[in-house]
C-alpha cells in the first residue's frame, strides 16, 4: 500500500504569521496570565439545575435549526442587562448571539469591511483581532494608546473602522477619558468610519465613577457593540454578542448564518434563565467582591515591593493589572519571563502586545485564575527573579567594561 504524503496544498502566507494562544496550556503554580476568570467560583450547581431544564426544552425544538440571530429569550435577557449594568442602547432585535468575541469581530468585519480596506486597531492591543482581520485580507494599522486611551489624532487617513477597548484598554488598563469618546466619535462622523466597541471585561469595576458604554454616547449609529461571558462565566461557554445599530442588524443576521447557522441553542437556553432568574447578577456582585480583593492585594504589594523596578498603570476596573518597566529593556524582560516559568510563575510581559516597536516595557498580571492567598508568594518569586536578572546584567556589564575587556 504506498503511504501518503504530506500532500502539496499550502495555506496562504498569511497563516504563517499567527500563534495559537497559550491559555490551554499547563498551567503555573502562579498563574498571572489575563483573561482568566476564576472558573472554581462559578455557581456550577445552579448552572446545572438551569442546564438540565434546557435540556429538557431543547427536546422539544424537533431538532431543527434556530434563528442564526439566537433565541429570542437569550437577546432580550442581554439587551436588558446590558442597558442596566452599562447603559448600551438598544432592544432584543439588534442583538445577534456569536460565539465568543472573536465570532463578533469575524461578523462585524464581514459585513462593514472589504478585502483591501483599512482598519485601525490600538498598539499596544489585543492580537487575535489584528490576525483575525489580517486573515480576511484587511490592511491593519496600529495606532497608540496613550492615559487617556486611543490616541485619536493619530488614526491614519482612509481608515474605514476602528477597533477599540475604551473601559479597559487592553493591555494598558487605562479608560478612555470622555473627552477622547466624544473626540472619536466626532471622527467617525467626519470620516464615515465604523468603532467596533470590546466591552471584554468591564462589568468588573472597583472604584472611582463608572463611565457607560462609548456606545451610549452614540447618536449617528456609529458604534458596534460586542460583549462576551467569556470572564463573567466561564470562557468554555463560548458565548458573546453583538448590539449593532439598526442598519447593520439584517447583514449581521444573514453573516452570522453563513459562517456557523447558530450558536448552541442549549447553551443559549440556560445562559437566559441564568440571567433571568437572577443567578448571573448574583454572580457578578460575588466576584466583583473577590477580584476587588485581589486588585487591591497586587496594586498594594507591586507598589511596597517592585518599587525600583515598576510603576504600575492606574486601573479600577477588570481582570488585570500592566506596571511599566523603568529602566529595562525589552529583551531583560523576556528574560524575566523566562526565570519566572523555571519558578513556577506565568506572566505575560507588554512588548509581545505591541505591532510596532515600542518604548513601553512591562508586565501584565491577571488576577483572575489566582487565589488570593496565592497572590504574594506569586509575587514574592517574581520579584525574586527581577533581583537575579538585575544581578546578571550588572555582571554582564562589569564583564564587558572591567580592566580585562
Amino acid at each position: 500500500m504506498r503511504g501518503r504524503t504530506a500532500g502539496v496544498l499550502r495555506p496562504r502566507p498569511v497563516w504563517n504569521g499567527v500563534e495559537l494562544p497559550t491559555a490551554f496550556a499547563r498551567p503555573a503554580r502562579y498563574d498571572f496570565r489575563t483573561g482568566l476568570p476564576d472558573a472554581r467560583l462559578f455557581p456550577h450547581r445552579v448552572w446545572r439545575r438551569v442546564l438540565a431544564r434546557s435540556m429538557r426544552v431543547d427536546e422539544g425544538t424537533g431538532g431543527v435549526y434556530q434563528d442564526p440571530a439566537g433565541s429570542p429569550e437569550l437577546r432580550a435577557a442581554i439587551a436588558r442587562h446590558a442597558a442596566i449594568a452599562r447603559g448600551v442602547h438598544g432592544h432584543a432585535d439588534e442583538v445577534i448571539v456569536t460565539n465568543g468575541t472573536q465570532q463578533a469581530l469575524d461578523v462585524l468585519a464581514r459585513i462593514l469591511l472589504a478585502p483591501g480596506d483599512r482598519i485601525a486597531v490600538e498598539d499596544p492591543g489585543y492580537a487575535p483581532p489584528r490576525r483575525l482581520f489580517a486573515s480576511l485580507g484587511l490592511h491593519v494599522l496600529g495606532v497608540p494608546v496613550d492615559d487617556e486611551g486611543l490616541v485619536v489624532k493619530a488614526l491614519p487617513s482612509g481608515v474605514r473602522a476602528v477597533y477599540v477597548t475604551p473601559s479597559h484598554q487592553y493591555p494598558l488598563g487605562v479608560r478612555m477619558s470622555l473627552s477622547r469618546r466624544h473626540e472619536l466619535l466626532a471622527w467617525a462622523d467626519r470620516t464615515g468610519a465604523a468603532i467596533i466597541e470590546d466591552d471584554y471585561d468591564s462589568e468588573f469595576r472597583f472604584g472611582g465613577r463608572p463611565l457607560d458604554a462609548l456606545q451610549s454616547l452614540d447618536t449617528a449609529g456609529r458604534v458596534a457593540y460586542v460583549g462576551s461571558f467569556s470572564k463573567t462565566t466561564l470562557p468554555t461557554l463560548r458565548v458573546g454578542f453583538l448590539l449593532v445599530p439598526e442598519s447593520l442588524r439584517v447583514a449581521a443576521r444573514k453573516a452570522k448564518f453563513v459562517t456557523d447557522w447558530h450558536t448552541s441553542t442549549l447553551v443559549q437556553s440556560a445562559l437566559a434563565e441564568f440571567i433571568e432568574c437572577g443567578a448571573y447578577a448574583r454572580h457578578i456582585r460575588r466576584m466583583n467582591a473577590h477580584y476587588r480583593r485581589r486588585h487591591q492585594l497586587m496594586t498594594a504589594v507591586l507598589a511596597r515591593d517592585f518599587e525600583k523596578h515598576l510603576d504600575v498603570v492606574p486601573s479600577s476596573a477588570g481582570l488585570h493589572i500592566t506596571a511599566l518597566a523603568r529602566g529595562w529593556s525589552a529583551q531583560r524582560m523576556a528574560a524575566v519571563q523566562a526565570r519566572a516559568i523555571d519558578d513556577d510563575v506565568a506572566i505575560q510581559i507588554l512588548s509581545t502586545f505591541a505591532i510596532a516597536r515600542s518604548t513601553r516595557v512591562g508586565v501584565v498580571l491577571g488576577y483572575g485564575a489566582i487565589a488570593l492567598g496565592d497572590i504574594e508568594e506569586g509575587l514574592r518569586r517574581l520579584r525574586r527573579c527581577f533581583r537575579s536578572e538585575a544581578v546578571a546584567c550588572r555582571g554582564d556589564v562589569h564583564r564587558l567594561t572591567g580592566p580585562d575587556a
